[in-house]
């Protein structure tokens, strides 16, 4: 399992945590995610060999947020 930390630019509210949590953790491999919101921030726990950081980054973005 890998650990990583993204910075998040754009959520504000609890909307934005269901929305960056709920998509991210159904990706195949993908552990354990969590938002901090007051940092900006998105905690996820992976299997590189089922899910890239790329993929979830993606994901992210796909929601409306920037990971930068």
């Amino acid at each position: 399992m890998e650990n990583s930390t993204l910075k998040v630019e754009g959520m504000s509210c609890n909307h934005c945590v269901q929305a960056v949590e709920g998509s991210v953790a159904k990706l195949t491999g993908v552990e354990r995610v969590k938002v901090n919101l007051e940092n900006g921030t998105v905690d996820i726990e992976f299997d590189a060999k089922q899910v890239t950081l790329e993929q979830i980054k993606e994901t992210i973005d796909d929601q409306g947020y920037e990971v930068v």
